[in-house]
C-alpha cells in the first residue's frame, strides 16, 4: 500500500499550497505535472515545443527539467517539484494516473440529453421494465451498474479517496497492484470503450486533478474521512475487463508475418495510415486553426477500417493515434480520446480491404 507523505494535504485543503500538494502526491509515489494557473489543463509547453512538432518521447525538455507535453513530464523528483512550484507557485497539480497505478472514476453531473437506455451501460441491455425516470447523470448510471451487480456505488464508497469537483462531479480514486493489470482511459460518451454514460475512466494515458487544487471554478475538495485510494474492487475490475479497458502489458508489436503475401499487405496498411498521423502531429505547429479534430478523426476512421480488415490490431491503432494526438495537443487528451474511440468505431463498420491481403 502506498505510504502517505508527512504533508497531510487533503486534511488541510483550504490552506495547502500547490507545492505542498505536489510533495504529498510524490510522497505517495504518484508522479505529478503542473496545470495552468486556475485551470484544469496542463501548463503550456516551452516555445520550442510549441513551434517545432515532435513526439513526447523525443523531447529533450524532460531531461532538461522542463514540464512540456503534459502528463508525459510527470515526476516525483523533489528537485523538479521545488523548481517548478517554487518558481511558479500559482501552477496547479495533476497526477499521471498510469505510472501512479491509479484508476480514477470521474463521475460527471453535466446537463446533457440522456441517450437511449441501451447506451447507458455499454454491453448491458436495460429491460423496458426498468424505470429510468429521473436518471440524469453519471451518479445515476454508476449506481445502476452497481445495483445490477449487487454492489454499493463507488460514489458512496467511504473507504477510498473521493474528491468533489467544482462542477458538482466526483472523482473516486482506486489503486492497482504495482505489477497488476493496467487499464486504459475512456470517456463515458464513447460508443466503443466506456464504463457508463457520464462516467470517465482515468488511468493509463490520462491524468487527474489533485485534491486541494483550485481553479477559477472552485476547489477540488476531499469528501469523507479517507485520504488514500483503496484497492480497486474486484467487481469493478471485472467490469473494466468486460468493457475493454484492460491494456496489454507488452508493447504493441507487429506479429511475425506469414510467408509472401501478408507482409506487403501490412506494409501498405501502415503506409496508408502514416501520412494521416503525420498530419495530426503537424498540428503542434499552432495552438489553433489547424483542423486538429478533423485530421485526428480522419486518421482514426481509417485505422478503424484497417482493424476491421485485419491489417492492424486495436491496441496498435490506439497507441499510434494517441501518440500522434498527444504530440500535437498534449493538454487535450480527454478530447482526443473521445475523437479516437468514436472514429475507430465508425471506421470499423467499413473495412479497408487493401489489394494483396491474403
Amino acid at each position: 500500500m502506498p505510504r502517505q507523505h508527512e504533508t497531510n494535504v487533503p486534511c488541510s485543503a483550504g490552506t495547502a499550497s500547490p507545492y505542498d500538494v505536489a510533495r504529498w502526491c510524490a510522497g505517495n509515489s504518484w508522479p505529478v505535472h503542473p496545470l495552468a494557473p486556475g485551470r484544469k489543463t496542463p501548463a503550456a509547453n516551452c516555445p520550442t515545443c510549441r513551434d517545432e512538432p515532435h513526439g513526447p518521447q523525443d523531447c529533450p525538455c524532460h531531461s532538461a527539467g522542463r514540464w512540456c507535453h503534459g502528463f508525459h513530464a510527470a515526476t516525483t523528483n523533489p528537485g523538479l517539484l521545488e523548481a517548478w512550484w517554487g518558481s511558479h507557485p500559482a501552477l496547479g497539480v495533476a497526477v499521471s494516473c498510469g505510472p501512479a497505478g491509479l484508476v480514477v472514476l470521474d463521475i460527471d453531473a453535466h446537463s446533457a440529453e440522456v441517450p437511449d437506455r441501451n447506451r447507458l451501460l455499454p454491453g448491458i441491455p436495460i429491460h423496458e421494465s426498468v424505470n429510468l425516470a429521473g436518471l440524469a447523470s453519471g451518479f445515476d448510471t454508476l449506481a445502476l451498474l452497481a445495483a445490477l451487480r449487487s454492489q454499493r456505488s463507488p460514489a458512496d464508497d467511504d473507504s477510498t479517496l473521493r474528491v468533489r469537483t467544482p462542477s458538482g462531479g466526483l472523482h473516486v480514486w482506486y489503486r492497482t497492484p504495482p505489477e497488476g493489470t493496467r487499464y486504459r482511459s475512456s470517456v463515458g460518451s464513447s460508443p466503443k470503450v466506456a464504463l457508463a454514460w457520464q462516467v470517465d475512466v482515468r488511468s493509463t494515458g490520462g491524468y487527474i486533478v489533485t485534491p486541494a487544487t483550485r481553479t477559477s471554478a472552485g476547489m477540488y475538495t476531499p469528501v469523507g474521512a479517507a485520504r488514500l485510494p483503496a484497492a480497486l474492487p474486484d467487481w469493478l475490475a471485472a467490469e473494466l475487463k468486460r468493457t475493454g479497458h484492460e491494456v496489454n502489458q507488452r508493447p504493441a508489436q507487429l506479429p511475425p508475418p506469414r510467408p509472401n503475401t501478408l507482409r506487403p499487405a501490412r506494409l501498405r496498411a501502415h503506409r496508408l495510415l502514416e501520412p494521416l498521423l503525420d498530419q495530426v502531429k503537424d498540428c503542434a505547429a499552432a495552438p489553433e486553426g489547424t483542423a486538429f479534430t478533423e485530421k485526428l478523426n480522419r486518421a482514426a476512421y481509417t485505422a478503424g477500417g484497417l482493424i476491421a480488415s485485419g491489417h492492424l490490431t486495436d491496441s496498435q491503432a490506439h497507441d499510434l493515434l494517441t501518440e500522434a494526438a498527444d504530440a500535437a495537443r498534449p493538454h487535450r487528451s480527454r478530447h482526443s480520446l473521445a475523437v479516437i474511440t468514436s472514429a475507430l468505431s465508425a471506421g470499423a463498420s467499413r473495412p479497408l480491404h487493401l489489394k494483396g491481403r491474403p
